[in-house]
C-alpha cells in the first residue's frame, strides 16, 4: 500500500470512528422501548426468540427493613470460555448503574448474583450478557 493511500485511509477511519458513535447515541435516544438492537427482553427477543428462557435474568426481591435484597439467577450453562454469562449489572429507575457482577466461567457454575440497596423503592432494571447471544433486560418493582 502507497503511502498516500495509507494515509487516507487513516484519516476515513478516524472520521468513521468519530461519526458512527454519535449517530447511535442518536438513534438509540429515539427509542426508549423495544431498543432491540441494544437489549433484548422476554417482548422483544428479536433474532434470539429460542433464547429467551435461558437468558432473560429471573429477579426475586426480598425486603426486610430498609434493605432490599436483589437475587439474580440467569438459568444459562456456564461451559467455560465456550459459552457463558459474562456478568449481572443492576440499574436504578433512570437507567443509571448501581452495581454488578462478573462471573468467571472457569469458577462459577452459576449465573446467580445478589445486590443489597439501601432504601430503594420503585422499578429496577437487569442487564444480564451472554458472551454469544448479546444483552438481556429485565425488570421488576421494589
Amino acid at each position: 500500500m502507497e503511502r498516500r493511500d495509507f494515509i487516507r485511509l487513516s484519516l476515513i477511519s478516524a472520521g468513521a470512528g468519530m461519526a458512527l458513535p454519535t449517530i447511535a447515541l442518536a438513534e438509540s435516544d429515539k427509542k426508549v422501548k423495544g431498543a432491540s438492537d441494544i437489549y433484548y427482553t422476554k417482548e422483544d427477543p428479536g433474532r434470539w426468540s429460542g433464547k429467551v428462557a435461558t437468558h432473560l435474568p429471573n429477579i426475586a426481591i426480598e425486603k426486610a427493613g430498609g434493605k432490599v435484597t436483589v437475587k439474580v439467577v440467569t438459568p444459562h450453562e456456564m461451559k467455560a470460555y465456550e459459552h457463558y454469562i459474562v456478568k449481572h449489572v443492576l440499574l436504578d429507575k433512570n437507567h443509571k448503574f448501581l452495581d454488578e457482577k462478573l462471573f468467571d466461567p472457569a469458577k462459577d457454575t452459576a449465573a446467580i448474583s445478589t445486590f443489597t440497596l439501601q432504601d430503594y423503592s420503585g422499578p429496577i432494571y437487569v442487564l444480564s450478557m451472554c458472551n454469544k447471544h448479546d444483552l438481556w433486560l429485565n425488570e421488576s418493582e421494589v
